[in-house]
C-alpha cells in the first residue's frame, strides 16, 4: 500500500478523505463497503487558489458509482459541489434533515447565480485569465440538483441496504446541522460535522453522550479558545466608537447561522440601551430567507417567537438590488451585515470597495477566515486587496471578534469528546488547517489517551485493521 495511506477497516467498510484535509473547506468523505458507496458531505473548496482549482478538476470519485450522499449541513463548504456531482452523473438520493434541505434550496441556487454574475462581471471588465470566464455551475443546474434531496428527521434510522444504515443527530451548528452516524454490521463510524457550541445564545447544543467505533471530528478551532471577553461587549465598544466617528460598521457574515447570531446580538444591545438606535441592515438574499426559516424550525434554536418578531422589526431586511446599491452610499452611524463571511464574493464586496478606504468605518470579522481568502489577508495585515479587478486600500479600522463563532473552540470540542461513553478505536481530525488539527491531535492524545490521527487528502483507510 502507498506510504501516504493509513492502514486501518471496519470489517468491510473503508473511508477515504476527499476534502477538508489541511483546510476547512471542501468537505467530502467516501464510505465504501463490498456493495455500497456513500459520500458524506459534498462541499466546495474555498480560499487558496490551489484549493479552489480542485473544484474544476474531474470529480475525485466517479459520481455514477455512488449510491447516496448524506449531508451534515447546508453550508457550501459541505454542500456546494452537489450540482457538479449531479451534472457529472450522480443519480442517487441526497439525504439531509428538512431544515438542511430548506437551506440548501436557498444556498445552492444563490451560489450558482453568484458564479454566473462573477463570470459575467469578469468578462465585462476583462480581468479573467479565461476567455470567456465561465461559472462553475449555473443557477439552473443548482435548482435541478434540489430534486435529488430526500428528508430525514433527527434520530430516524435509514437503511441503505446490505447491512449499511445511518442516522442524523443534532449538532447545534446551524438549522438542521447534523452529526452523521453510519453503521455496518456491528460497527459505527461517526462524523461530527461542524460542531456547534454548548452555550450558544441562539442555537441549541449538540448531542452528547455518543458511542462509536471510529470518529471523524472537525478541528477548525483546534488550536484556539474563543475569547473569554463577552463578544457582545466587544461589539458594543466597536459600534459605539464607530458611531462617534459617524462611520459605518461593516460585518461580513456567513448568511446561514452567523448572520442571525450577529443581528440578534445587535438587537439585544439596542434593546438594552448599550448602543444607540441606528439603522441596521441585513443585506444578503440568503440571510434574509434564512432568518424567515427560524420561525419554521423553533426546535433547532433558543429564540422565542416574540424575539424573532422584534428582531425583524429592528433590522432592515434588504430584499432588492437597488436597496443594496444604495447602501454603498449610506451615511453613518449605521451597521451593515452582509455575505460572504470570508469576503470571497457576494454583496459585501461592493460595500467593502466603497467603505474600506474611509478611516471612519470599521470592518468587523465575526467568523473563521480560511487561508487564502480576502478576509484572512486583511486580518494578517494586508492594507490593499483586489476586488473585481481593482486594488482597494484598507484604510478603515479592522476588528476580529471570535466569540460570535458558531464553531466549538478547542475546549468545547474536548468537552464534547469527554462525553463519549467509550474511546473510539480511532479518531480522525479533519476540517482544520494544519496547525489547528495538529494542536488538537496532541491535546486529545495527551488528555484523553485516544488513538488520533490527521489524514491527508486522498488517504483511504481500511478501518479496523
Amino acid at each position: 500500500m502507498a506510504a501516504d495511506r493509513l492502514s486501518v477497516s471496519l470489517r468491510s467498510m473503508k473511508l477515504q478523505f476527499l476534502g477538508a484535509t489541511g483546510t476547512v473547506t471542501g468537505s467530502k468523505y467516501l464510505v465504501t463497503t463490498a456493495t455500497k458507496r456513500v459520500l458524506v458531505d459534498c462541499g466546495l473548496f474555498q480560499g487558496y487558489k490551489n484549493l479552489r482549482e480542485r473544484n474544476w478538476t474531474p470529480p475525485p470519485v466517479d459520481p455514477a458509482s455512488l449510491d447516496a450522499v448524506v449531508l451534515t449541513h447546508a453550508h457550501l463548504d459541505h454542500s456546494g459541489y452537489l450540482p457538479l456531482l449531479i451534472k457529472n452523473g450522480f443519480s442517487g438520493p441526497v439525504f439531509a434533515t428538512p431544515a438542511t434541505i430548506d437551506l440548501a434550496a436557498i444556498l445552492l441556487p444563490d451560489s450558482g447565480h453568484i458564479q454566473e454574475e462573477d463570470a459575467e462581471y469578469a468578462n465585462k471588465k476583462g480581468f479573467s485569465k479565461h476567455e470567456p470566464a465561465l461559472p462553475l455551475y449555473t443557477e439552473a443546474e443548482a435548482i435541478a440538483a434540489l430534486r435529488s434531496f430526500q428528508p430525514l428527521e433527527f434520530d430516524t434510522g435509514r437503511n441503505l441496504g446490505n447491512g449499511l444504515s445511518f442516522r442524523l443527530l443534532p449538532d447545534g451548528h446551524i438549522l438542521g446541522a447534523s452529526i452523521v452516524q453510519i453503521s455496518s454490521d456491528e460497527t459505527t463510524l461517526t462524523f461530527s460535522g461542524d460542531l456547534g457550541r454548548p452555550n450558544d445564545a441562539v442555537m441549541s447544543p449538540p448531542r452528547t453522550g455518543l458511542s462509536t467505533d471510529f470518529l471523524v471530528c472537525e478541528s477548525t478551532y483546534g488550536d484556539r479558545i474563543h475569547e473569554h471577553e463577552d463578544a457582545a461587549s466587544r461589539l458594543e465598544t466597536i459600534i459605539n466608537e464607530t458611531a462617534e466617528r459617524s462611520g459605518v460598521v461593516l460585518i461580513p457574515s456567513f448568511a446561514v447561522g452567523r448572520a442571525q447570531s450577529v443581528i440578534y446580538t445587535i438587537y439585544t444591545l439596542m434593546e438594552s440601551g448599550r448602543v444607540p438606535r441606528m439603522p441596521v441592515y441585513l443585506n444578503s438574499p440568503m440571510a434574509v430567507k434564512t432568518t424567515d426559516l427560524y420561525l419554521k424550525y423553533p426546535q433547532d434554536h433558543r429564540l422565542t417567537l416574540t424575539q424573532m418578531q422584534d428582531l425583524e422589526r429592528d433590522v432592515h431586511l434588504v430584499r432588492s438590488v437597488d436597496e443594496s446599491k444604495a447602501l454603498n452610499h449610506v451615511e453613518g452611524p449605521a451597521v451593515i451585515v452582509s455575505a460572504s463571511g470570508m469576503l470571497t464574493g457576494g454583496r459585501v464586496l461592493h460595500h467593502l470597495e466603497f467603505m474600506a478606504p474611509d478611516e471612519r468605518n470599521t470592518l468587523v470579522f465575526v467568523g473563521y477566515q480560511a487561508g487564502g481568502t480576502r478576509g484572512r489577508r486583511i486580518l494578517d495585515g494586508e492594507r490593499k486587496v483586489k476586488i473585481h479587478g481593482t486594488w482597494v486600500p484598507i484604510e478603515c479600522q479592522v476588528e476580529d471578534i471570535g466569540g460570535l463563532s458558531a464553531h466549538a473552540d478547542a475546549d468545547e470540542i474536548m468537552q464534547w469528546l469527554g462525553t463519549f461513553t467509550r474511546p473510539p478505536a480511532r479518531t480522525f481530525l479533519t476540517h482544520g488547517e494544519p496547525d489547528a488539527a495538529e494542536a488538537l491531535r496532541v491535546r486529545i492524545r495527551s488528555e484523553l489517551g485516544w488513538d488520533v490521527r490527521v489524514p491527508h487528502f486522498g488517504e483511504e483507510d481500511d478501518l479496523g485493521h
